[in-house]
């Protein structure tokens, strides 16, 4: 788990949207998203393409939000967070579905629960940090 997470979100330096640990966790989960979904049959194929670009959105709309003012980038967290929540309900549909087995797909809620928790604390402590 700790690649995904580590316990000091804000514990160094910020220079770009690619040193926030919701940023990499994002991009962590993404990849382990993409492997999850190749054991997808065909007829899910619909629900698989709302996953990824549900879990692509996260990080993506992270990137976007930040460098503008920090009324907007807390409104891209706000997206991004959406899109977390999301990606949870359809990997909840993938269980009814079964189109992911019960222990995969458990597995990535928790993850992307704690990432949705992460994403949260970084919109309501954004305001003590500077950009620059």
């Amino acid at each position: 788990m700790d690649k995904y997470f580590d316990n000091d979100i804000f514990g160094s330096m910020i220079k770009s949207f690619q040193d926030l640990t919701v940023y990499k966790s994002s991009k962590l989960l993404y990849a382990d998203l993409l492997e999850a979904l190749k054991t997808f049959p065909r007829q899910g194929n619909y629900l698989a393409d709302q996953m990824r670009r549900a879990s692509n959105s996260i990080h993506a709309n992270i990137a976007e939000g930040y460098g503008k003012s920090q009324p907007e980038f807390k409104r891209f967290l706000t997206t991004s967070l959406g899109s977390n929540n999301e990606l949870i309900s359809h990997l909840e549909d993938a269980i009814i579905a079964k189109y992911l087995s019960k222990s995969v797909a458990q597995r990535l809620i928790d993850q992307y629960t704690v990432l949705g928790k992460q994403i949260y604390r970084l919109k309501e402590k954004w305001k003590n940090f500077s950009l620059n």
